[in-house]
């Protein structure tokens, strides 16, 4: 693995609308020692020629899926092709601040973590802040974690030489993907720490899978049951701290 490198992991589906802005808060880090890897999960729009685009930067590349598989498929087919000693997390149509990458490697490096994450800002379909920002604890673990998903995707990075690709990878849900790793992660004894800085944007739009309130509580309810092998009872209580912990987000 290349010293410090990050390895920047993005599911791409039809994503012509946002896609491009999001490439450019990449290229734009002040942060530059990185590799983007958009993963393009068969597109039927021009997210693919936009990506070819910006090819010429060595180190923007990109992966074709050979059948529509879902975020989980792609972020894998990521993470193995990943060269970096760190490993990040985008979505195609979220937006990092330009010192997004080097503070956080700048906390982890210097506190020796393996699992960081950050607070983040709500922005409209514009990509333009709403103003609410969520702010994250200093420190959590698994139990703490099953009852607030305060760890956003776009929030994390992860030193895959002292955790391991096999423990990165993502299990094959359709949702819900990202959060049932980052709770494997920290079942294996590990803690994440939080930097309580807002190092991006995260774009709220009508058609996303997070816009409908209904299906994440369904999709958190079932990974309590069906990922986690929780009880009834103990299901309800974390998903019950879970519903809280949201509305304080949102608030």
């Amino acid at each position: 693995m290349k010293e410090d490198l990050v390895s920047i992991v993005v599911p791409v589906y039809n994503s012509e609308k946002f896609i491009r802005e999001t490439i450019n808060t990449v290229k734009q880090q002040t942060y530059t020692n990185w590799e983007l890897l958009l993963v393009n999960d068969c597109s039927t729009d021009n997210s693919k020629k936009i990506i070819q685009e910006y090819e010429e930067d060595e180190r923007i590349k990109l992966i074709d899926l050979k059948e529509n598989s879902g975020a989980a498929i792609a972020r894998n087919e990521g993470i193995k092709q990943a060269g970096g000693k760190y490993v990040a997390f985008l979505d195609a149509d979220d937006l990092w601040i330009r010192e997004k990458l080097e503070k956080q490697i700048n906390f982890m490096k210097q506190n020796n973590y393996a699992f960081t994450f950050s607070g983040y800002e709500f922005a409209n379909e514009k990509g333009i802040g709403t103003g609410k920002v969520v702010h994250v604890p200093h420190k959590i673990n698994y139990r703490q974690a099953l009852k607030n998903t305060t760890i956003s995707t776009c929030a994390v990075v992860l030193d895959v030489e002292k955790l391991g690709k096999d423990l990165i990878k993502m299990p094959n849900i359709r949702r819900g993907q990202d959060t049932a790793t980052w709770w494997k992660i920290l079942k294996a004894g590990n803690e994440a720490y939080g930097l309580d800085e807002c190092l991006f944007l995260y774009r709220r739009t009508n058609n996303t899978l997070s816009s409908n309130k209904i299906k994440a509580l369904k999709r958190t309810w079932n990974l309590y049951r069906n990922v986690e092998k929780l009880s009834i009872f103990k299901s309800a209580y974390f998903f019950s701290c879970y519903v809280l912990n949201a509305i304080k987000r949102r608030v």
